[in-house]
């Protein structure tokens, strides 16, 4: 009756005593044969469950790293916690390393810093650049797998990506945009918050690819620079709203959205349709008051739950799974709100 099982293990499967099952183990007689089928069943039971046991009362340490606004790294955060529950009987601990904007040196400073401390695993939203690929590449020589979040870094050494297919989003948005617009005149603003971050990228040619299929006349404004930060969007966006008084469409790319809607209000002109990105606090609001014609959402929580299993899977706890699937793109509107989403009617 072989098996990778303690007694003990066993035992609590069986529900029978560790010196019974020893002595059906080692074949000493005295039990019943109901009692063997009994401790047969157990090793079988254990064998479907073997990922369980795997990972039974392991401690996973996760760094998450992300350069990002502070409303998208809050909604990372809530959605971690809120699977915590779900990796069980695995226990995930995080610590959370988050930055609005700054100079890349800082960023691999707390790159290498984690490298030196240990860890089981990293998330990392960074921008791609050779620098972010090269601290990577560290932490993969020590034995620490790195995942990328939301954004890719794919000539560095990660061990994954999770989320969104980008490309296919910023389709998406065009494919909206050009619906809503229909043979409305009138120029289309694309809103980056900085040009290093590969899925930002993505998403714009994306965007720009299927809106010059559609409507190659259309005319596209791009503003970038804002790190997704408010008081820089709003006046990026002021300034190319009075240098084309054409835009009347808005597509999201990099975040900063309430700021938008303001430049837009404070000089009163018509935003016919914004589609952005994330269910985060604002675009909630926005969305709810009508501001926001469609949120291009996927689910962080399962991203986040898919980035700590990847993390479990590089150090053997859970069993290797096929390749990853991008996330889904969910276009949201006031009216097909994702459970535990909340905003308020829109009746415009």
């Amino acid at each position: 009756m072989a098996h990778p099982y303690p007694i003990r293990e066993i035992a609590r499967q069986a529900g029978l005593s560790q010196a019974t099952v020893d002595r059906v183990l080692n074949g000493r007689g005295g039990v019943r044969e109901s009692t063997v089928r009994e401790v047969r069943q157990a090793i079988d039971d254990l064998d479907r469950q073997r990922t369980q046991v795997r990972i039974g009362g392991r401690t996973f340490m996760v760094d998450i790293v992300m350069q990002t606004p502070d409303r998208f790294s809050a909604a990372v955060r809530d959605a971690l916690e809120a699977e915590l529950p779900s990796l069980h009987p695995a226990v995930v601990r995080s610590r959370f390393h988050f930055r609005q904007t700054g100079p890349v040196a800082e960023l691999i400073r707390a790159l290498d810093k984690i490298a030196r401390r240990g860890t089981q695993g990293v998330i990392l939203k960074a921008p791609d650049l050779p620098e972010v690929t090269a601290a990577v590449g560290r932490l993969v020589a020590m034995g620490i797998p790195v995942v990328t979040l939301v954004t890719d870094l794919p000539g560095s050494a990660r061990l994954a990506y999770v989320g969104i297919d980008n490309r296919a989003a910023g389709a998406t948005a065009a494919y909206l945009v050009r619906q809503w617009l229909g043979d409305r005149p009138g120029s289309v603003l694309t809103t980056v918050s900085r040009g290093f971050f590969r899925g930002e990228e993505e998403r714009e040619m994306g965007f720009r690819g299927a809106l010059r299929d559609a409507a190659p006349a259309r005319r596209l404004v791009e503003v970038t620079g804002s790190d997704g930060l408010d008081a820089t969007q709003r006046e990026l966006v002021l300034a190319a709203l009075e240098q084309d008084p054409e835009i009347n469409a808005v597509y999201s790319i990099g975040g900063g959205n309430a700021a938008t809607v303001e430049a837009f209000d404070a000089l009163g002109r018509d935003l016919h349709v914004f589609v952005a990105h994330d269910l985060d606090h604002d675009n909630l609001r926005l969305l709810g008051e009508g501001r926001l014609s469609a949120v291009l959402h996927h689910d962080l929580r399962q991203d986040m739950r898919r980035a700590c299993q990847t993390i479990m899977r590089a150090h053997h706890a859970l069993p290797d799974e096929g390749p990853f699937l991008p996330s889904a793109i969910q276009v949201v509107t006031p009216y097909n709100m994702p459970p535990g989403a909340t905003a308020m009617p829109f009746t415009g």
